[in-house]
């Protein structure tokens, strides 16, 4: 596929798939691009693959889900055997490739039948920004007729949770929009935070929308439990000690990172570091950041 292809078709499905996540979005344009490769080698076919993946990290959309989804992707798929022609190889990557998708399109339903016993009757939870899943989760929730509040923030400089907020509402579930910084004033009235990440680190710390560790320092603070909702996709080999250890790619879109002096730039995520997190809700079970490495380690093997 040609470049102008590869962000058309990667860009449709965001368009006109809201649910889909960016980085479920990356990995199936990999496997058209698979499909409509004419490439020589199993190593040409690879390269092409990395290509597509650089050039989807370089439109103007947060990029944490695309490196670690398709890290995984291409790990995943090129475990199969070599000694075959590249027609059966290219066979063998589409059918563990399908594989793949079906486990991940799968595991946002496994996190919610989980994350939904956590919200009790007459609950009172603070989230921020629009996570797919805690959105799912709070609907099953609401489905099993259980009676809860949710206060959502608004989630500067996107405001994407006023989307968040709108969808709740055409749920029929109790909720309110506060403004970023009235998290501390709201904090004593909820019983628990539930958030979405962009991306696990190794650490089990998470990368998630700016106001995230913000909200993680003042929920330890006050003793409430900060939980988070996350797909095992999205756990990535990267070890930041601080937010400045953060890439410069999953701080700012490519415009910013071409145009703009990147120390007067609004960044669209931050660390929130383990110390700060309560469980970490996921396909593989629930999990303490503390058991997110051997998570890791048995992704890659």
């Amino acid at each position: 596929m040609e470049e102008q292809k590869i962000k058309q078709y990667f860009l449709k499905i965001i368009k006109e798939e809201e649910d889909v996540s960016i980085g479920v979005a990356a990995i199936r344009t990999l496997l058209e691009i698979i499909r409509q490769s004419k490439s020589e080698t199993v190593q040409e076919l690879e390269l092409i693959l990395k290509d597509a993946i650089n050039i989807m990290k370089n439109l103007n959309i947060p990029v944490a889900g695309i490196t670690s989804g398709c890290e995984l992707f291409l790990r995943f798929i090129t475990l199969t055997t070599l000694d075959a022609s590249l027609k059966e190889v290219r066979a063998r990557m589409l059918e563990r490739g399908q594989m793949f998708l079906k486990k991940l399109n799968e595991s946002r339903n496994k996190i919610v039948r989980i994350a939904s016993d956590f919200i009790l009757d007459g609950s009172s939870i603070l989230t921020h920004s629009r996570s797919r899943v805690v959105l799912q989760t709070l609907i099953e929730a609401s489905k099993q007729q259980r009676q809860f509040h949710v206060f959502v923030t608004i989630s500067a400089p996107d405001d994407s949770g006023k989307h968040m907020h709108k969808d709740l509402e055409a749920a029929g579930i109790p909720c309110t929009i506060i403004l970023d910084s009235a998290i501390g004033y709201i904090m004593e009235q909820v019983n628990f935070i539930m958030v979405g990440a962009e991306s696990v680190v190794e650490s089990g710390g998470i990368v998630n929308k700016v106001g995230s560790y913000t909200m993680a320092v003042c929920a330890k603070e006050m003793k409430k439990p900060f939980y988070v909702l996350t797909e095992s996709f999205k756990f990535t080999r990267l070890f930041p000690l601080n937010q400045t250890d953060l890439p410069a790619e999953y701080k700012y879109n490519s415009e910013k990172r071409k145009n703009i002096d990147l120390q007067k730039a609004h960044p669209l995520v931050d660390y929130t570091p383990p110390s700060y997190i309560t469980l970490l809700f996921t396909d593989l079970g629930i999990l303490t950041p503390s058991a997110i490495s051997d998570e890791l380690i048995k992704l890659y093997l």
